[in-house]
């Protein structure tokens, strides 16, 4: 019988500037599933990308693969070929193309996005 799990890395976290989620380790899975849930933009133009990346002890990254907008509420994606530890990595920036580096949003006018990020892993 395969064995499944879901973790929730962000709950609720409102983004803004450069941030990185937890690393999960993931080494007992075959299969890995992103759902990134967006459920707040500060501002209308603030801007989510993430990349998906991957470590072979929890401390130093590399991007698994190429960044993705997130521009819906819901948007899901596989990643393969993992190894041993995964974390998703982003920015929010403004339409402008502005970023504040605080990791949460602080001030009114700093772009900002809510969200919730699952991690559903399959052995």
């Amino acid at each position: 019988m395969r064995e499944s799990f879901t973790a929730v890395l962000e709950r609720a976290r409102t983004l803004s500037g450069e941030f990185a989620t937890e690393p999960y380790e993931a080494a007992w899975a075959a299969e890995a599933r992103w759902f990134v849930r967006t459920l707040e933009r500060t501002h209308p133009g603030a801007r989510l990308r993430v990349t998906t990346q991957i470590s072979p002890d929890g401390l130093h990254w590399c991007d698994l693969e190429p960044a993705r907008e997130v521009t819906d509420d819901l948007e899901s994606w596989a990643s393969t070929n993992f190894g041993g530890w995964l974390r998703l990595k982003g920015t929010v920036e403004s339409d402008a193309g502005t970023s504040d580096n605080a990791g949460d949003a602080e001030g009114a006018d700093t772009p900002g996005v809510k969200v919730l990020i699952y991690l559903a892993l399959k052995s």
